[in-house]
This record gives structure tokens, sequence and C-alpha cells, in this order.
């Protein structure tokens, strides 16, 4: 079986070529702005087609958004001690992947070429150096909010809004009938 390639020399190069190979979503991303995706509301002034709008609208909701060519550049560097393939390296930057579940579903078998530490230490790495989705808050983040919340809705005899409406006379059969 011949030996995949891994990504100990790959890295996120400036320019795209015609046919350069597999690329990230931050590299297609990146490309489509630069083609003016971004900067015409009404999509008819920029040399841009319907189908690449359409992947431009996607990678905007996408972590290709938030990352840069810095960011990816120092995971390559910082994840080149897994020896991951390319291709495992590319789902990763384009998924990232925030559980164990998550990355076992990526990496090809990776029960037998890594320990459980070696995988949290991945998901460390990539939680560390790529951000996280868009409209989606960090770890500590959410759980302030968690609290916030219940405590703003907590009034010295209980949560507000339980049990303060009054219940219909009507019974259930009448209102779905």
């Amino acid at each position: 079986m011949p030996q995949q390639p891994t990504a100990d020399s790959h890295t996120l190069s400036p320019q795209l070529e015609a046919n350069a190979g597999p690329l990230t979503n931050f590299e297609v991303f990146d490309f489509l702005r630069s083609k003016g995706a971004s900067k015409d509301p009404t999509r008819v002034l920029v040399p841009v087609t319907p189908s690449e709008f359409k992947v431009y609208d996607y990678l905007v909701e996408s972590a290709a958004c938030n990352q840069t060519r810095n960011i990816i550049n120092e995971f390559l560097e910082k994840s080149k001690k897994f020896k991951l393939a390319k291709a495992e390296i590319l789902n990763i930057i384009n998924i990232r992947p925030s559980s164990l579940v998550e990355v076992d579903s990526i990496i090809e078998q990776c029960d037998t070429r890594f320990q459980e530490e070696e995988l949290q230490e991945l998901v460390d790495l990539v939680i560390e150096v790529l951000p996280p989705l868009p409209n989606q808050p960090n770890a500590a983040e959410e759980v302030n909010e968690d609290v916030q919340g219940a405590t703003e809705r907590m009034d010295g005899e209980g949560i507000k809004g339980v049990n303060d409406e009054k219940a219909d006379d009507e019974p259930m059969t009448e209102l779905m009938g």
C-alpha cells in the first residue's frame, strides 16, 4: 500500500494556480473575495458567476471566514508532529473538529494510529489555533452566557415565566380536532 503524503512540506501559498490541487475552504474564500464577491451586494458588477456567489455564501458561514494565512500556517507547523495526510489536514482545517468523535471521522485508521491522549492534544490544538465558526461562542463565553441568563430569570421565589400563564379551559382534543 503506498504511503500517504504528509503535510510536512505543505504551506499555504499566497497565489492560486490553475489546477493547483485540493484547496482549503479559506483559499477558495480568499480567492472569491479577491474577485470582488464580498464587494458587490447587487451581484452584477463583479466578474463572479452565480455558482461562485453560492460558494461564497456558503463559505461566509463557515470557519473559513475567520481564518487567515498566518493561522493556517501556524496550524500546519504545529500539527506536523501528528504526521497526518494532506487530505486529513485539509479536512481538519475546513471542518474545524472540536471533539474526539469529529476527529475520529476525519482521520483514517484513527484508533490504530493514535492514542486517545494524542487525539485530545490534536483537538486542543484545533481549538487553540483555528478560529471558531461564525456566531459560535467559545466554550468560556457560552458558559458565562448560560449563567448570566439563568441569573436574570431568577426572582427570589423561583424562575420567572414558569407557571405564570393560566391554563386554557379548552381540552387538547378540541384544539387538535
